[in-house]
């Protein structure tokens, strides 16, 4: 495929970022467009794109697990996109796609004007182009050279993509693979610490999907040789950043504490549920599943703080910090006063009134 692309004119184009990334239909959270501009957005897309004599087709899937992945249909107006987007989607069967109920579809129009945006009262401010995912439609538009800007493309994609997972049986978390011999290790920390560490885990891209059959990555690792699909994990490790003291370093939780700490994601007096920035799925149902998962499996469950001291340990200092959990020599939870567990308290029941009473902290 490559070589044919490379006769149609493909090029690799040099990677970009902090394109506008425009998503609608998450889950609690407010849309960056409407519907309309939706509905107008893809009719002035489709209409460019066949306006266009060369149509370059590619099927993939987010997901390397067959039966919870999400298909994906890229249409495009240049095969230099088609390039780039083969490497972010795993392969998938002939005419798998095509036998889908529920694919998803990437429309690239590298060479419409970006001031299109502008005539249905979008202005993303995106010079080199956008990107503008609704979840409702499985849908995502790359515009100008926004396919060459592989993080806006796979939060995109990801957030299009996590309720067709969800639906298939699949459990799609903000997670990170650790592999630690011949286990499998799930790890959640903020983006900071995991960029500090990322040579040491199987993919430095957020994104996984735990089911009944494994543990698989949402894109494709640069290890070309690694396995599609990893063990049931054996534990989870959540990392919350605590200069109060309150926290302890390491320690060890039950699954409905881990449950009840992975739906706040506490970093130093902010919430990221889920320790996701935007989920299109709603995170007390992820919290309630990946609780199942816990249980189901007897995963076993550690909470690191990293940030007990005034600096906060990364790369190998911050895995010092995880190692202890994968033996399991870390003493059980015991938080020191009660202000951060009423602050937990006070942000998670307001946000989420339908909390489990299991839940914990």
């Amino acid at each position: 495929m490559v070589s044919e692309l490379h006769q149609e004119g493909a090029t690799v184009i040099e990677s970009i970022s902090g394109l506008p990334v425009l998503v609608r239909g998450r889950s609690g959270g407010a849309s960056e467009f409407s519907k309309a501009q939706s509905s107008k957005l893809l009719k002035q897309i489709c209409s460019h794109i066949s306006s266009i004599s060369n149509i370059y087709v590619y099927d993939g899937a987010i997901g390397s697990l067959p039966k919870c992945d999400a298909k994906v249909r890229v249409i495009s107006d240049s095969p230099s996109a088609i390039l780039s987007l083969s490497n972010v989607l795993w392969e998938t069967p002939v005419r798998a796609v095509s036998h889908d109920c529920c694919p998803l579809t990437i429309y690239v129009a590298s060479s419409i004007s970006l001031s299109m945006g502008s005539s249905i009262s979008l202005d993303p401010k995106g010079h080199d182009g956008f990107i503008a995912a609704d979840v409702d439609r499985s849908s995502v538009i790359l515009t100008g050279k926004a396919f060459a800007d592989i993080v806006g493309v796979k939060e995109a994609l990801t957030a299009v993509s996590e309720p067709i997972i969800c639906a298939r049986g699949g459990l799609p978390l903000s997670a990170r693979l650790l592999v630690h011999g011949f286990n499998a290790v799930l790890l959640f920390a903020p983006e900071a610490t995991i960029q500090s560490c990322k040579d040491q885990l199987v993919s430095a891209d957020a994104g996984v999907i735990v089911s009944s059959e494994g543990t698989a990555l949402l894109f494709p690792t640069r290890y070309s040789n690694g396995p599609n699909v990893y063990k049931i994990p054996v534990a989870i490790v959540l990392a919350s950043s605590d200069s109060t003291g309150t926290l302890p370093p390491s320690s060890k939780l039950t699954p409905e504490q881990a449950a009840y700490h992975f739906l706040a994601g506490y970093q130093n007096g902010t919430f990221t549920p889920v320790y996701s920035k935007g989920s299109s799925v709603n995170p007390l149902e992820l919290a309630k599943a990946l609780l199942a998962k816990l249980k189901e499996n007897q995963i076993s469950c550690f909470l690191v703080n990293v940030s007990a001291d005034e600096k906060a340990p990364k790369g190998n200092e911050f895995m010092k910090l995880v190692q202890p959990t994968l033996f399991e020599k870390v003493p059980p939870f015991e938080p020191k006063g009660g202000y951060l567990k009423a602050k937990y308290q006070s942000f998670l029941s307001a946000k989420f009134p339908e909390i489990p009473e299991e839940f914990c902290f």
